[in-house]
């Protein structure tokens, strides 16, 4: 979405009982399964399963189901994170740049941060001829960039997440 902005309001917490959270970590674990699957790991009837699910993506605690792609595996098994400072603050330049940067060919997740960069890309490419056009061809160009620094991603493992206390 070009030029999107950030809410200006936090979201409301929702209360999730045992339940829902059982519903979740299985969903995250895998989120093909059928709810027929869903209810009886977690121990509840079919319906039960179905209507906390619809409520969880209402409420927008399920925000989608996605495929986990082997980026290796389609070409793609160059990992970097491209870290962005920017010479001016402006909050059009900010946005508008983080709109582009969102939209570069490779780019994977985008993080605007605090602190002494701006800026965090994730980007797979490749070839190190193509991470380095990359940068040159959508990230330095925009006047508003100051510096990056490029990291070579060794390997990537998903942490704990949020539901594993």
């Amino acid at each position: 979405m070009a030029g999107r902005q950030p809410k200006k309001t936090q979201p409301v917490p929702v209360a999730l009982d045992g339940t829902d959270l059982a519903i979740l970590a299985a969903l995250v674990e895998d989120g093909r399964m059928t709810n027929a699957a869903l209810a009886a790991r977690v121990g509840v009837a079919e319906s039960t399963s179905a209507y906390r699910v619809r409520a969880l993506r209402e409420s927008g605690v399920i925000a989608g189901i996605n495929a986990r792609l082997d980026l290796g595996a389609l070409g793609h098994p160059i990992h970097a994170i491209i870290r962005v400072r920017l010479g001016s603050h402006n909050r059009a330049h900010v946005y508008n740049l983080y709109d582009k940067l969102v939209d570069v060919p490779g780019a994977l997740t985008v993080l605007h941060v605090g602190g002494d960069d701006d800026f965090l890309m994730h980007v797979a490419v490749a070839t190190p001829g193509e991470l380095r056009d990359l940068i040159l061809e959508h990230v330095t160009v925009h006047p508003v960039v100051r510096q990056t620094e490029t990291q070579l991603v060794f390997e990537v493992r998903d942490g704990r997440g949020v539901l594993n206390r």
